[in-house]
C-alpha cells in the first residue's frame, strides 16, 4: 500500500507524519532514515489497529455535503 506522508526538515534531522493515520509519526538524521523509520511505524501502526478491531463490527456510513 503506498501513504502520502508529510516530511518536514528540522535542526536534528527529520520529521515526518502520516496524515491518514493519525498519530503515525517517526523521524530521523537523515532522510532515508526518517523514511525508514515511518515504513516502521506504519506496519506497527496497522498491526494494532487490526489488533484493537479484532471483535468490532465495521460499517460505511454516507455523510451529505
Amino acid at each position: 500500500m503506498k501513504y502520502k506522508i508529510a516530511l518536514q526538515q528540522t535542526e536534528e534531522g527529520f520529521s515526518v507524519s502520516v496524515p491518514g493515520l493519525p498519530g503515525c509519526w517517526s523521524q530521523g538524521a537523515t532522510e532515508e532514515e526518517a523514511l525508514q523509520n515511518i515504513r516502521d511505524a506504519i506496519n506497527e501502526y496497522l498491526e494494532t489497529r487490526k489488533e484493537m478491531m479484532r471483535d468490532t463490527v465495521v460499517r460505511e456510513v454516507e455523510v451529505a455535503d
